[in-house]
Order: C-alpha cells, then structure tokens, then sequence
C-alpha cells in the first residue's frame, strides 16, 4: 500500500537527522536492544523519519526537563509534593508505560515527586521493572490500587498502608509539607491521606500547567509523531481510494488502517472512533461502524492518536471519495472550514491572551452555529491538555484567564455541520506556538476535490 500521490512531506532538512546506524544506542538516546523492556519507535518510523531529515529527541534531555518542571512547580506552590494516578501523567513523569488504557479505569499505579524532587513510583505488583531503565526514578514500589475488583471490602487497610508510605516520604523528601498535590484518586484514598494530616489540593491545575510548555525535545518528538500519523493517514486515504469503489469496504475497515499504520511505526493507541461516512458525518460525533462507505461520499475523521513517545496527534481531514465531483454546498463548507482555521490560527502568538482569541474568532453562519464544535481551539501534548479556547457562547469569565506562551501546542477546530444537512466537514490542525508567533506541525493536505 503506498502512500496517495497527492501527499508529499514539506518539512526541512535540520541538523541532526537521524541515523539508524549508531551503534549501542539509537538516534533518540535509547538503547539499541530490540530485547529491552522500554518501548519506542520502530524502525520503519526512523527510517521515514531519516528520509524526512527529521531530527530524534534526546530522551535523557527530555525526562530531565520533565520531572524538574514538576519539580519546581511543586516548590513554587509551597506543596510537600505532587501525588499522580491519571497514567498521562505519570507518563511524563516517569516516560514509562503499564496497560495504558486498563490503567484508565483502575488506577493501579501512582507517583509521588517531593520538593525536593525525589520520586517514587507505585507500579502492579508483578512489573516493578517497567520504569527501571529511568533512573530518576528512585524508587519501585506497589500497593498503590485502591479499587473495588482490586481490593474487595479490604480496601480501608490498604488506602491506610499506602497514605503512611506517603506521609513517610514527604517528612523525608517534602520537608514536612502537609500540602499535598493530588491530579485522581479513590475515595478511599482520599480519605486515608486527609487522615494522616496532609491538606490535599488540586495536583491537575500542577500537571496541565507543567506539561503546557514543551521543551524543543519535546517538540521534536511531537514532530516524529506528527509525521507517522500522517504516514499513517496516506495509508487510510489510500485504502479507502482503492477499497470504497468496489463496493465492500465499512468505516470500520477504513479505521482499521490507521490503527494499524500507527502500531507499526510504535504508536500507542487511538482514543476515540471518529471517522464517519456520508450521512453519518452529519450530526459530528458519530463513532465508526459497519456502515459499508459508497462510492460518491465524503468520509470525514478525527485522529485522536496517541502516538511515537507517546505523543498526541489530534488532525482532522475530510476526504470525497468517487469519480464524480462533490456537490457545491459541499464545496462551499469545504471552503468556509478553511477561513476558520486559517483566521483562527493567524491570531496565535506568544503574549495573546485566551479571551482575546474567543472575542475575536472567526463567526460561522446561523445554520453552523448550533452544531458547531464544542470548542475552538485546545492544548496537546501526551493527550488533549489544558488550555482550552472557548466560542463567545460557551466562555466563561475567569475560567482561562492566561496568556499564550512559547512552546505551547494547540489544535485549531473547524466543524461545518448544517443543521438538518446530510454532511459535515471536520478540519483540525496542531499548531506550536512560536517565540514570534506560530508553526502549523501539520503537512497533510486537504482533499483537493473538495476545494
């Protein structure tokens, strides 16, 4: 399967391209071991990246810049320490993984980072070795899974043993403090550590703040993943081109291959299911199915990807697939979802604020407006992150009250979805935010047949 003729890659050579060949270690830092327990890109994605000119970050460079921003966050707030159970979070933490999405919904592993930047990570009790290869990670411990399946009606002891651990080390590592950062926790968690005296406070207003301004390796990964998203994108739109005329291909098929396009390049997962086809695209929100795509219908989807080192790559793209030209209406909105994302983008800049980006966004026309998408503009990192820019109808006062920064990425919306249409157009672009004003990190055109 090749990529469509169409896309060609537009990023410049930098210095450092990556070399697959260097020895012990990769071009990234990590080892040259395919046995070893840490996960990362395969080797298709350094070979497409090498021929892309794309440089590899440095993991070491990347982990430090990670835990001393916790770290200090942590400081400047005057807290003994950040306790984290969401696994984004202790992904950049640690930049180690454990079942990633069963991790979701029971929260089994835990990260305390003290004042003084120790840090201690709780893991499932048969892989303490998952997060060994990081030696900022001080200590491997468990017994931090406080939930109903896990601990049946012996929950209450267990929540008790693991808040005295807690306590122990911040009276070593966190001076004393009893303010305690917490991003989720169970509620017997809660309870045992209010028990043992810390006053705890919100740890995911700490997180999204650190994780906001990422660090030039940081944006290197995040251009590595980008271009294997999009790589994987080519496949998709290929497989859709060539399957949809015969007349038996679902979106589920469709899906299927970027699932696959990401997994071969070291990809992680896809956190949603939106890709939709012809009057399905229209109400948006729709998730993939059975429905067998036609000949002479748009297909729209939104990545959601999680990706090369664990990088969010949240694209959207709405493709027409047939031999007979899209109707004008469809061109029209084609066209209207291209002015917003670029009158959108064009505001962004270090310095702007968040309010000012809402009063001043592009409007869309009354039939778009009740089924436009539910926000304008959002953060990206590991996952979706903090900030989020509201429309003028849904802002809130005090709510996001900040300035953008350099390093900061977003990901500009459009939604064209006529209200009581037969279709919907869905475009997304990540963007970083510049020391002078922005970079669009996304190279994949839009389908030309619609415009």
């Amino acid at each position: 399967m090749t990529a469509p003729q169409h896309f060609s890659d537009r990023r410049k050579i930098g210095p450092g391209k990556i070399d697959l060949d260097r020895g012990e270690t990769l071009a990234d830092g990590s080892p040259n071991d395919g046995d070893r327990i840490e996960i990362g890109p395969t080797r298709l994605a350094f070979q497409e990246w090498a021929a892309a000119g794309l440089a590899a970050p440095n993991l070491e460079t990347m982990r430090r810049y990670r835990w001393e921003r916790l770290t200090r966050h942590v400081v400047d707030r005057d807290y003994g320490a950040v306790l984290m159970f969401d696994p984004l979070n202790i992904r950049y933490a640690t930049d180690s993984t454990n079942m990633q999405l069963w991790n979701t919904h029971n929260l089994f592993r835990a990260v305390l980072v003290c004042a003084d930047g120790y840090m201690v990570i709780w893991d499932y009790k048969s892989s303490p070795f998952l997060s060994a290869f990081n030696p900022l990670v001080r200590e491997q411990r468990s017994g931090a899974d406080l939930f109903y399946f896990d601990r049946g009606d012996r929950i209450g002891p267990a929540a008790d043993r693991f808040a005295a651990e807690v306590r122990d080390l911040v009276d070593h590592h966190g001076g004393g403090n009893r303010r305690l950062a917490v991003d989720k926790i169970m509620l017997h968690g809660l309870r045992a550590l209010e028990a043992q005296g810390f006053q705890v406070t919100d740890g995911e207003e700490l997180t999204e703040k650190a994780r906001a301004i990422k660090s030039p390796d940081e944006i290197l990964a995040m251009r590595c993943a980008v271009h294997a998203c999009e790589a994987a994108v080519a496949e998709m739109e290929q497989a859709a081109r060539d399957g949809v005329p015969l007349g038996h291909m679902s979106e589920d098929d469709i899906w299927s291959c970027l699932h696959a396009g990401n997994i071969r390049r070291g990809g992680e997962w896809i956190e949603t299911r939106l890709l939709t086809s012809g009057v399905r695209t229209n109400p948006w929100f729709q998730e993939c199915g059975p429905r067998i795509v036609q000949p002479n219908e748009i297909v729209a989807f939104d990545t959601d990807l999680i990706g090369s080192y664990g990088m969010c790559v949240d694209i959207s793209r709405t493709w027409w697939i047939g031999d007979q030209p899209p109707r004008p209406d469809m061109i029209d909105a084609m066209k209207l979802a291209r002015e917003h994302i670029d009158h959108n983008m064009a505001m962004l800049r270090p310095g702007v604020a968040i309010r000012e980006l809402t009063m001043n966004c592009h409007r869309l026309p009354d039939n778009c407006q009740k089924q436009k998408y539910g926000l304008m503009m959002h953060g990206v990192g590991l996952c979706d992150e903090w900030p989020m820019v509201a429309y003028p109808d849904g802002h809130v006062e005090g709510a996001f009250d900040y300035a953008l920064e350099a390093g900061m990425v977003l990901c500009v919306e459009a939604l064209i979805s006529p209200e009581g249409g037969d279709f919907s157009i869905k475009l997304e672009d990540q963007v970083l935010i510049t020391e002078t004003g922005f970079e669009n990190l996304t190279r994949y055109p839009f389908d030309e047949r619609l415009g």
